[in-house]
């Protein structure tokens, strides 16, 4: 029997960053064609509020696509291409898989959100029936069109009533998010959203479980099996036995990787990067920022065995107990996860301020680093419509003074 030739460690990461179209930097403009085709590949785009730079799904894009218009993404949920759900989190995904999430979501997906919209649905179903019944008389709605009665703030966790019910609705899939106004959801029936819904089946769940198997290996390039539940959130977590089956079919093709104690799996979609990366004609040379809900950070396990990074969000975290900030953007270039930093877009002042950049310890940027980083961070920022990029600390400290001199010429 043959045995598969083991991936270094490099040439893994060099493959899943091409999975992800992390490994180049575009080599085309950005079109909303390329955008859906991004999100395709990605199979998920996470939603996030934070704002102190871009939100965060447009942040992903620009990591990916270069200079592109944020209103892209709200055109292809406008106008049907992707739709919202319940997934890792609350995720845009691709139309074409929404009978797989809904079928998920309503036989196995155990999500805080899922779950407080069935209690809802068991608590007070007849507040979501008259409001169920206001959508379908008046057309879609947001949250903001209900006035609040109790005189508080509208907090997440001190949702008005309508929110909470339009959310529960949402939750149980009778109601979907038909676009987005300013960032909030306008809700609308699923008929009047995608109306070849009616005519669709939904699938049997070990049907589901299976797709959403493929879909994780296909959008990491290469993986442990104990990695892909996290993608989509699926349960239980995988070990290698359970992939036996769609090996043996040739769906998935088990792979060693040096350094692991564990195989690793390529989709068979993927078998031509597979080839590429053995023979080291993968080369990484994109430089750029990452959100830190960037898929290809989600899991924090992966990401340490992948790219020896040991990244956390914060912004959950007590400020005084913060070890980098609020919200900190991993740094990737050329293949590597060299740093991270704690930015903020001052919108009304034209002004992108790195607050800290920290590089990996033991890190040396040469010239040619140094120019891609800037290039980097000023692309971001002109991107932002910040174009003044104003960096306050880094470490190591020396590095503050030759990166401002090479961003002055950028600028």
């Amino acid at each position: 029997m043959a045995t598969t030739p083991a991936l270094g460690l490099q040439q893994a990461r060099r493959l899943q960053l091409a999975a992800q179209g992390l490994l180049n930097a575009p080599k085309e403009t950005a079109t909303p064609l390329a955008l859906r085709r991004c999100i395709g590949r990605m199979q998920l785009l996470q939603i996030d509020t934070i704002h102190v730079v871009a939100r965060s799904p447009y942040l992903v894009l620009h990591s990916r696509l270069g200079q592109y218009p944020m209103h892209w993404l709200d055109q292809a949920l406008e106008t049907g291409k992707l739709f919202e759900t319940w997934a890792h989190e609350a995720c845009f995904a691709p139309m074409a898989d929404l009978t797989l999430h809904r079928s998920y979501n309503a036989q196995a997906r155990q999500h805080w959100g899922l779950v407080r919209g069935q209690r809802c649905h068991d608590e007070e179903r007849a507040h979501l029936d008259k409001l169920l019944t206001h959508v379908r008389d008046n057309g879609a709605v947001k949250s903001s069109d209900f006035e609040r009665k109790d005189g508080r703030t509208s907090a997440w966790w001190g949702w008005k009533d309508e929110k909470l019910w339009l959310e529960a609705l949402f939750a149980q899939g009778e109601l979907m998010v038909a676009r987005r106004e300013n960032f909030q959801r306008v809700y609308d029936l699923p008929e009047r959203v995608c109306p070849a819904l009616k005519a669709l089946d939904s699938p049997e769940a070990q049907a589901v479980h299976t797709a959403f198997i493929e879909r994780s290996v296909a959008a990491l390039g290469v993986t442990q099996a104990r990695w892909i539940n996290d993608y989509f959130r699926t349960k239980p977590r995988l070990k290698d036995a359970d992939l036996d089956e769609l090996v043996a079919q040739g769906t998935l093709l088990r792979v060693a990787v040096q350094g692991w104690d564990a195989p690793g799996y390529v989709h068979s979609t993927n078998k031509a990067l597979f080839k590429q990366a053995l023979q080291n004609k993968l080369q990484a040379t994109h430089t750029t920022l990452l959100s830190p809900f960037d898929p290809l950070i989600w899991d924090r396990e992966r990401v340490k065995a992948m790219f020896d990074f040991d990244y956390r969000l914060e912004c959950y975290t007590p400020e005084a107990k913060r070890q980098y900030g609020y919200f900190v953007l991993p740094l990737l270039h050329h293949g590597q996860l060299i740093g991270r930093l704690d930015a903020k877009a001052h919108r009304a002042e034209g002004r992108f301020e790195i607050k800290a950049l920290y590089l990996e310890p033991g890190l040396k940027l040469d010239a040619d680093d140094l120019q891609a980083v800037a290039t980097a961070l000023r692309s971001c920022a002109v991107w932002h419509g910040t174009p003044e990029v104003r960096l306050t600390r880094t470490t190591p400290v020396a590095l503050r003074a030759t990166l401002q001199k090479v961003l002055r010429t950028l600028a």
